[in-house]
């Protein structure tokens, strides 16, 4: 004869088993259900609820990663700005760089014919003719 603690174990255990092999007619899953979430009340989610953790942690993993990515593509971004505004500024003082390193030469191209520069500025002649000087010659 079972005693009578054996007789409620094998209850349990076959009300544990016979919970997890009944099948219910589930209802079938429709659009509305997942948009509000229901989908997640389903016993197959239940038994397989560690598959969606890790599906939830990645899909965490790659948006982090993704915000990542936008930060860094926002700092280059601002790096490839800064670099076209140093080359300008570069650009425009090897210009003037150029433009002394003629004047220099010029300045020695002006030495070497022994020219000087100016202290006076020349003074501008204005000729006017006289209608009569005119006729005459």
């Amino acid at each position: 004869m079972i005693s009578s603690i054996n007789y409620h174990l094998l209850i349990i255990n076959y009300k544990k088993v016979a919970k997890r092999t009944t099948n219910r007619p589930q209802k079938k899953l429709t659009f509305i259900d997942i948009i509000k979430g229901n989908f997640l009340n389903r016993d197959e989610i239940k038994i397989h609820y560690k598959y969606f953790l890790l599906l939830f942690i990645l899909m965490m993993a790659m948006i982090y990663s993704n915000h990542l990515v936008n930060k860094k593509i926002k700092i280059v971004n601002t790096l490839k700005e800064e670099t076209e505004e140093y080359k300008s500024r570069n650009a425009y003082a090897q210009s003037k760089l150029i433009k002394v390193k003629m004047e220099s030469e010029l300045g020695k191209e002006v030495a070497r014919d022994s020219l000087m520069t100016l202290e006076n500025h020349p003074h501008k002649l204005l000729i006017k003719l006289d209608s009569t000087d005119a006729k005459a010659k």
